[in-house]
């Protein structure tokens, strides 16, 4: 029988093919001992089965080949149709009952759920932004959300982004990420080396209050500290005034207003600085390249929710 789930502790960095970018690295820095909040992969042979047992493969392809990718309506018009026939067939219950399963055994009330595309983060394609993520997912809009994360493969931008990477004619899968929502006191982004000035013994630090979407959507200015990694001092530290944040309510994830007297502060103590700079380092030396780390912080402790290569950084 094909199997369509593993749990993180089951993915190694040599499962890309099967579980993708994302949950691929999740499971590599659980293997390493590196603080990762559970969860487990839809792998991509779900989404092909789900293809197959539908029959839309063979029309996914046929709308994909009347694109021209030089009009951007031809491209929405195409994104609209493929989503909309995702959206509309079934999921096969073969597939319902694997997803409850692990589900079950996660426990958890909220999960993240993010794509994961087999061709993401390689050296000449990097599916990163282009895919969707939806946080705070309930047992209710679970399935829903997975949909969402397959079909998000013909979004507009992802669409275009075959045609600009030649990959229209290659098979590409994607496999979804189901993991457990760490509800963040402060969240955000690691680069392992300066993104901007590329100096390879600093790392910077990006964050803010509440749940790091608001973060790496750029919807808010984050604090920003720099670090040498070959001493651990701080370098520089910027801090940012902030006034709102995102939290999770029963109803979903909402701004609110962050109390006047923390709006001024630094929002990691220089302690807390080293601790993550020092995590961040463990998966720089593991995977032996520059990474964006995403991470998050709950009471006490940090939590590494996401690693890839930084693409972005000059030969």
């Amino acid at each position: 029988m094909t199997l369509f789930s593993k749990n993180f502790t089951e993915i190694s960095q040599n499962d890309v093919a099967t579980a993708g970018g994302k949950g691929a690295s999740l499971g590599e820095m659980i293997s390493i001992g590196l603080p990762v909040p559970p969860g487990f992969v839809v792998l991509a042979s779900a989404f092909d089965h789900f293809m197959a047992e539908t029959d839309l493969r063979v029309e996914v392809e046929a709308i994909l080949k009347r694109v021209n990718h030089e009009d951007i309506y031809s491209v929405e018009r195409a994104s609209k149709k493929l989503r909309a026939l995702i959206a509309n067939v079934e999921f096969p219950e073969g597939l319902v009952e694997v997803v409850w399963s692990e589900f079950r055994d996660l426990a958890a009330q909220y999960v993240a759920v993010r794509s994961s595309a087999t061709a993401e983060d390689s050296s000449t394609a990097s599916w990163a932004g282009e895919l969707e993520t939806f946080l705070n997912t309930t047992e209710d809009n679970l399935l829903e959300a997975i949909k969402k994360c397959w079909s998000s493969l013909f979004t507009p931008r992802a669409i275009f982004y075959r045609f600009e990477k030649k990959l229209v004619e290659k098979k590409i899968s994607v496999a979804v990420v189901v993991q457990k929502m760490v509800q963040a006191e402060v969240a955000g982004i690691c680069f392992t080396v300066h993104p901007v000035t590329q100096a390879e013994n600093q790392l910077i630090i990006e964050a803010g209050y509440g749940l790091g979407e608001a973060v790496v959507s750029g919807s808010i200015t984050p604090d920003s500290y720099v670090v040498n990694k070959n001493d651990w001092s701080i370098l520089d530290v910027n801090i940012t005034k902030q006034s709102e944040k995102l939290v999770r309510r029963q109803t979903g994830v909402e701004s609110v207003a962050v109390p006047k007297i923390d709006q001024t502060k630094q929002k990691l103590t220089n302690q807390q600085i080293i601790e993550l700079a020092q995590l961040a380092k463990k998966v720089e030396d593991h995977y032996g390249f520059p990474c964006d780390i995403e991470w998050a912080l709950k009471g006490v402790k940090f939590y590494l929710t996401q690693s890839r290569p930084i693409t972005t950084l000059k030969d």
